[in-house]
């Protein structure tokens, strides 16, 4: 498993960069096949003092799947207990929804030495349906055209075939103002 941390706005001391390691060690533990951990830190110019130290942890597995986790908080410590939890909380579902795929067959539940038990939920599990399809046109267009086209429509995103790539591109807008770009990339 390899831990990156990355930094923004914020220097990365070795107490800082060994308390990472300590919390985020025991991952693979609950999550197996783990292949990678990043850990991006930040500090943000927030109108909240409480809110301006940002921890945020991606891991993915070898089967492709990827879990993200973030957490604000006054103090980075913080912020990295708050998001390890909250990552932990993410695996226990992740595993749950498995092993309910998996009860019919020759997987049993609570087996020993099960190093994370399951959420049990006492209500009941809430069915997720779609509820809307919508088709629409795509016309080829560069970055900034789609930029345009998601602030004249008032999206957070928007889905668009890239001129420049030959693929469908998603462009979302972040929580600092800026914006992203999912780039999807088959292997």
């Amino acid at each position: 498993m390899d831990v990156n941390i990355h930094s923004h706005n914020l220097e990365v001391t070795q107490r800082l960069e060994d308390y990472v390691e300590k919390k985020t060690d025991r991952l693979d533990r609950y999550m197996p096949n783990l292949t990678e951990v990043n850990v991006d830190l930040s500090t943000e110019n927030a109108r909240s003092v409480g809110e301006r130290q940002v921890a945020q942890i991606t891991v993915r597995d070898d089967r492709g799947t990827i879990l993200r986790a973030e957490e604000r908080s006054n103090d980075i410590f913080a912020a990295i207990d708050a998001v390890v939890d909250k990552l932990y909380r993410q695996i226990k579902r992740y595993r749950g929804k498995q092993q309910r795929r998996w009860r019919g067959n020759s997987f049993q539940e609570g087996v020993s030495g099960d190093p994370l038990p399951l959420i049990e939920d006492d209500e009941e599990e809430i069915e997720q349906n779609i509820v809307r399809y919508k088709r629409f046109p795509i016309q080829p267009m560069s970055t900034e055209e789609a930029i345009e086209q998601m602030e004249l429509l008032g999206h957070d995103f928007f889905v668009f075939f890239s001129a420049e790539e030959e693929a469908i591109n998603v462009l979302y807008r972040r929580r600092d103002g800026n914006y992203g770009l999912l780039q999807p990339d088959i292997d």
